[in-house]
């Protein structure tokens, strides 16, 4: 990996791939207790490596090999544990049905090993001529991947047989070589072992092209002299929003939805009321500075949904301005805007027309930083 620390404590996503591996099991119902095997140098930084987590997790100094290192993790397990699964802290990305499968071949059979069908040609190849020693046939090639599940007499009986081996690549090869029958049950393609640089840049991407979605909320109070102004949109009305802007609360749900969608704290901590700089500000002004914060950190709008809930006027001969407004500010296609008006049906301030709220989604996609 060409890095200073171990694969597994490097940064995926914001936190590290082995807490990614440790919080699938962790989150999962039928998993009792973990056991977390470090190199032994690590041991003494081990809470501050693994985090918190709900269930009990114990810690053992790992040994020179796999097996050994699996013998000595199954040791530091209750004695009371009598099925186990061994996972690569490597592979961030096991599902909670993969775990499932895994758990349930392995305690109907003793041992179980999560596979894919290899989807090549496969060739036996002479590794010191660079020559093609067989083609092997790829229906019966399929390739191992963890969680693998064993019942605990069954691991215990593989790992004591490995201890004279040298050449065992997984737990499933030493059950094999100790006479028992290992099943297979279907891997997933997702469950990628992080080896190389490559292999950690296409995690990070996988995880950064997951939406990010943020909610947003805005009200005030609404007084006579004041201009109703949506999406810098001016609304013919008796009384209009009081604020330290324009009170925009369509633009002022949106930005908020936006900065919790991107994990920027919220609208008052960018424009606060304290600031000179932010009165009478245009509501629009504010949306587009939000927009842009979010391209800054690499995401762009996908979608924008709003609500306004408003007793009067009627906001329906305004909607396709508003929404042409928001796209603009937005940076983004009008048909991913949407604006709904409601009423409150005289339920509290915002239903006896004291007031006036909007509610806010907006959905951010992966996209080039501005």
């Amino acid at each position: 990996m060409s890095a200073t620390v171990p694969k597994q404590l490097l940064d995926l996503g914001g936190t590290t791939v082995l807490r990614r591996a440790i919080a699938a099991f962790d989150a999962h119902p039928r998993v009792d207790r973990m056991v977390v095997v470090l190199p032994a140098d690590l041991v003494a930084g081990a809470a501050s490596i693994v985090g918190a987590t709900a269930r009990p997790c114990g810690i053992a100094a790992g040994g020179a090999r796999r097996q050994d290192s699996v013998r000595l993790g199954l040791a530091a397990m209750a004695s009371d544990v009598d099925l186990v699964l061994v996972h690569d802290a490597a592979r961030p990305f096991v599902s909670a049905a993969l775990i499932d499968r895994v758990i349930d071949r392995a305690r109907d059979t003793g041992a179980a090993v999560p596979a894919l069908p290899a989807r090549d040609t496969v060739k036996h190849v002479d590794p010191a001529a660079g020559v093609v020693r067989a083609t092997l046939r790829r229906d019966e090639i399929w390739l191992a991947q963890t969680p693998q599940g064993f019942r605990r007499d069954v691991l215990t009986s593989a790992v004591a047989f490995g201890a004279d081996i040298t050449d065992a690549t997984d737990e499933a090869m030493l059950a094999e070589r100790a006479g028992h029958t290992v099943a297979v049950v279907n891997g997933e393609a997702d469950n990628v072992k992080i080896t190389t640089p490559e292999d950690l840049a296409a995690a990070r991407r996988a995880l950064a092209a997951v939406p990010r979605v943020g909610t947003g909320y805005d009200l005030h109070v609404l007084a006579p002299g004041r201009t109703l102004v949506l999406a810098g949109v001016v609304i013919p009305a008796e009384r209009g929003p009081v604020g330290h802007s324009d009170a925009d609360v369509v633009c002022h749900a949106l930005a908020d939805a936006i900065f919790g969608a991107c994990a920027a704290g919220d609208i008052g901590r960018h424009f606060p009321d304290s600031d000179p700089r932010w009165k009478d500000a245009a509501g629009v002004d504010l949306l587009g500075r939000a927009a842009a914060t979010a391209r800054d950190r690499g995401w762009v709008v996908a979608s924008a949904d709003v609500t306004v809930v408003l007793e009067r006027p009627k906001l329906a001969p305004f909607m396709d301005r508003i929404r042409h407004a928001l796209a603009g500010a937005l940076a983004t296609d009008v048909d991913r805007v949407s604006v709904k008006a409601k009423t409150n049906e005289g339920v509290d301030a915002v239903g006896r027309g004291e007031a006036i709220a909007a509610h806010a989604v907006v959905v951010l996609a992966p996209g080039p930083p501005a």
